[in-house]
């Protein structure tokens, strides 16, 4: 156990820690020169092409220093906020953590909520300024902030770069000198927090884990303490760039286990394994259940490919637990899954995967969070869906998730990012200066707020020089109220939204103009009208498209054109009421865009 040493890596994202980590296992041999490639961690194709960590990895590295062998274990993390909780497991797997902060940014809003995380859980920060080779480092201003930050001598902070590899021998001896070894019991009962799970066809459900006490023997029987779920340890090992099996892991060890789990249901990132005939007394701290942030209708552009959906979309779970989905209806889309996502990240992820890795082609409708609901007669209710809503006049208060956001962006900014958050319902709770020209802003908001639009519009207002980062701080009440759309009178339940009562008015107006636009002519008058309950507060009307029915009547008399145009008007209210309008799909887009 003394020579083993199990650390993550922290930071904003586009920091280049994923770069940084490809230099750790060149430099360790863990990766031949031949296999190597950029982001060697990082599976998936969006994640290369997006610069992202969506998936954390993990992987086993061996070391030799002053003639003694020693693991490493890297449990990468995902720098997005969406994917925060799969972090918090990967620092509480760990002794260490390299806090990466870029040398031309300085420190961003996901560093600071990172690193305390980290120290949340006790764990050794070991600094690193990255990116030194480029022309708009400033080293000294940065090192100024981390030191102001973490408190640490400036001796300490490691200069590195994961381009040209400066500072990676430094980074292997910080990482053996200053991170702790694991501590825990050999003797005692086993106890292994999982901190991933993949899926493999072939294989089913493999999770990874750390084991904090006692030891796991290939051929075990084993039990998952929070869904209960027992399976015999058909294969146990060790994570290298491929998964190496061994007869038995100790305490202090990350290895893998397959025992056939075929639904990812039974794997829960955070949930303790343990021996079935010798468990543990308790489970691992800090375990929950992913909680989807944000929900929207996923709908096939073509109404036949339901049931191909419905297996991509549990393919797609087996890879990613965190993805819920149920079936429902649409009058305007047909049959579809009402889908929860851990933030509008998440959401873009699952939409592309969709397209690429199962060739689908969806709508997806405006994005909601979900709601808690009285009505009079004392009843609660969880509302995922505006359409589940009950009547008006029936619903005694309704509360909305709030959060607390975290805004870091240059003193020059602030007027335009205060604008933007008090127009999102937001309040300043705190102002703090991290440096002469740096500031922290945090805000008091409604999760639904910051859904649509938000991190485009903060990122145009900073001229992208702010970063954001939030997290869930309960339910509060507000006046909402469910706004419906109506074309000739018709529901169209795919766009009805909950909207705060003080914006409602000035967004029903912009939907109805902007739906104007995008709805195709018809041979008749088609309204386009916005209502909450009975009242209708916005409308738009898309004239009819005129065809000259006179034009064959050259002279004569007028009562045979006034014939001709009845005959006309006639049709066209007949059209009306049978004609239907189709909304095309760049009408539910445009609606996540209205201020553009």
């Amino acid at each position: 156990m003394k020579n083993i040493r199990n650390f993550c890596i922290i930071a904003h994202i586009d920091h280049g820690k994923s770069t940084l980590a490809d230099r750790l296992l060149q430099e360790t041999g863990t990766v031949s020169d031949r296999d190597l490639q950029e982001q060697t961690l990082d599976d998936m194709d969006i994640e290369r092409e997006r610069g992202i960590t969506i998936k954390s990895h993990a992987i086993q590295m061996d070391y030799e220093q002053d003639g003694e062998q020693y693991t490493l274990n890297l449990i990468d993390t995902p720098g997005h906020v969406d994917f925060s909780y799969e972090v918090s497991r990967s620092i509480a797997a760990c002794e260490g953590a390299l806090l990466i902060v870029d040398a031309a940014q300085g420190i961003e809003a996901q560093t600071i909520s990172n690193l305390y995380l980290a120290l949340e859980n006790d764990l050794e920060i070991i600094p690193i300024l990255n990116k030194m080779d480029l022309p708009g480092a400033q080293p000294e201003e940065v090192t100024d902030q981390i030191v102001d930050l973490i408190g640490c001598s400036r001796d300490k902070i490691i200069p590195a770069s994961g381009k040209t590899g400066l500072g990676i021998k430094d980074i292997l001896k910080a990482i053996i000198s200053d991170v702790p070894a694991p501590k825990g019991d050999p003797e005692a009962p086993l106890q292994a927090m999982v901190f991933d799970s993949v899926f493999n066809s072939f294989r089913g459900i493999i999770a990874y884990f750390r084991v904090l006490n006692g030891s796991i023997k290939k051929g075990d029987k084993v039990k998952f303490f929070n869904s209960g779920k027992t399976y015999h340890a058909d294969e146990i090992g060790i994570l290298r760039m491929d998964m190496e099996p061994k007869k038995e892991l100790k305490t202090g060890d990350v290895g893998y286990i397959i025992s056939g789990i075929k639904s990812a249901a039974d794997v829960k990132v955070g949930d303790t394994l343990t021996n079935f005939d010798n468990p543990c007394a308790s489970a691992v701290d800090g375990f929950e259940e992913v909680k989807p942030m944000v929900f929207a209708g996923v709908y096939p552009i073509v109404t036949e490919d339901y049931e191909d959906l419905r297996a991509a979309m549990e393919k797609l779970q087996l890879n990613d637990a965190s993805l819920t989905f149920e079936t429902e209806s649409s009058a305007a889309l047909g049959f579809g899954f009402r889908c929860g996502f851990l933030g509008m990240l998440h959401m873009e992820i699952i939409t592309e995967r969709l397209e690429r890795e199962f060739e689908m082609d969806v709508i997806t409708t405006v994005p909601n969070v979900s709601y808690n609901c009285a009505t009079r007669s004392g009843e609660e209710m969880i509302v995922n869906n505006p359409s589940e809503l009950p009547d008006p006049s029936n619903i005694e208060w309704i509360e909305e998730p709030y959060i607390k956001a975290q805004v870091i962006t240059k003193s020059e900014f602030v007027g335009s990012v205060m604008t933007l958050a008090i127009e999102k319902r937001g309040e300043l709770s705190n102002q703090v200066y991290l440096s002469a020209d740096r500031v922290e802003l945090t805000f008091e908001m409604p999760l639904a707020e910051i859904v649509f639009d938000f991190y485009d519009r903060l990122k145009s207002v900073s001229k992208g020089y702010a970063s954001f980062d939030y997290y869930p701080s309960g339910m509060r009440q507000s006046s909402l109220k469910k706004m419906d759309i109506l074309l000739n009178g018709d529901y169209i339940d795919a766009l009805s939204a909950l909207i705060h009562s003080d914006n409602a008015f000035n967004l029903g107006k912009k939907i109805c103009k902007k739906l104007k636009e995008l709805i195709p002519r018809q041979q008749f008058v088609v309204a386009i009208q916005a209502a909450i309950g009975a009242k209708i507060i916005a409308r738009e009307t898309i004239s009819a498209l005129r065809k000259d029915v006179t034009a064959k009547c050259y002279g004569g008399d007028i009562s045979r054109k006034r014939k001709l145009l009845e005959k006309q008007k006639a049709g066209k209210k007949k059209m009306r009421q049978i004609g239907s309008v189709e909304v095309p799909q760049s009408a539910f887009l445009a609606v996540l865009k209205l201020d553009d």
